[in-house]
């Protein structure tokens, strides 16, 4: 998890010892469902994948989890008590990647945005041993967006090796792009204005969450978004092209950054 998802393991440090194992449970089994566009070359085995992980969870909840490693983590760490509903939508919203098709506009990326990080902050939060109530729901939804968002823009390049394209299509209409010419890693100038209007989309989503007061309790939840408010600002700075060479954020940047978040209270 350390090399695949570096930044939600440096926030998962600050949670309390007794949690964290269940925090890293949960995240790996996210990365464990985010990656199955990847490594499937059609979409039915796809398909399969997150059945199989569907039916874990089942296994999971009547107390006879499969003999897999996170399976059996998640076993250990009482993930048989979060909410079904949450584990579900997780999954689901990675049907979407099977998809090839790009998002048909703002609203569609957004949809996806929320399904795929909303309900993982919510079982996040339950990991650390508590249930979000109707304000961090909404806090949840911002800060899953803004984040999800900003990941999508650092991972375009990547994303366009492995013939997906997940910027909207109507803005890449809007500038004269086609799908093909990103999969071709043919990026310019119209691909960075598609890419900034993403960007205040996640901006304006990033300010609201903040906003937003933040119980002490799910702050471990929520410090990523500190991180990913880094990375969106290295975006702003290059113009919106991913391939920049100033993107990176050092570790030493981030530790800062985390410990003033944590220092404060504020995310």
């Amino acid at each position: 998890m350390r090399q695949h998802d570096p930044d939600r393991w440096l926030a998962a440090l600050f949670a309390p010892d007794s949690a964290r194992p269940a925090l890293y449970a949960l995240y790996v089994f996210n990365l464990e469902i985010a990656r199955t566009a990847e490594q499937v070359s059609e979409t039915m085995l796809g398909q399969i994948r997150l059945q199989w992980w569907r039916e874990a969870w089942d296994g999971i909840r009547a107390g006879t989890p499969r003999r897999h490693p996170v399976v059996e983590a998640l076993h250990a760490a009482g993930a048989a008590a979060w909410n079904a509903e949450d584990v579900a939508a997780l999954i689901d919203a990675r049907e979407r990647d099977l998809d090839p098709a790009p998002p048909a506009d703002m609203a569609a990326l957004l949809h996806y945005a929320e399904g795929t990080n909303a309900p993982l902050l919510r079982l996040a939060l339950q990991a650390l041993g508590q249930t979000p109530d109707a304000v961090l729901h909404e806090t949840f939804s911002m800060a899953g967006q803004a984040y999800a968002l900003i990941g999508l823009l650092r991972a375009v390049p990547f994303h366009a090796s492995q013939q997906r394209v997940l910027l909207p299509a109507n803005l890449l209409g809007g500038e004269g792009l086609h799908p093909d010419m990103l999969i071709r890693q043919e990026l310019d100038q119209r691909t960075f204005k598609v890419m900034r209007h993403v960007g205040i989309e996640a901006r304006r989503l990033l300010v609201q969450a903040r906003r937003r007061p933040v119980p002490r309790a799910a702050l471990p939840v929520l410090l990523p978004l500190t991180l990913a408010a880094l990375h969106l600002k290295r975006l702003e700075r290059a113009g919106f092209d991913p391939t920049a060479a100033t993107l990176e954020v050092s570790q030493p940047r981030k530790q800062m950054a985390l410990l003033w978040a944590a220092l404060r209270g504020k995310i």
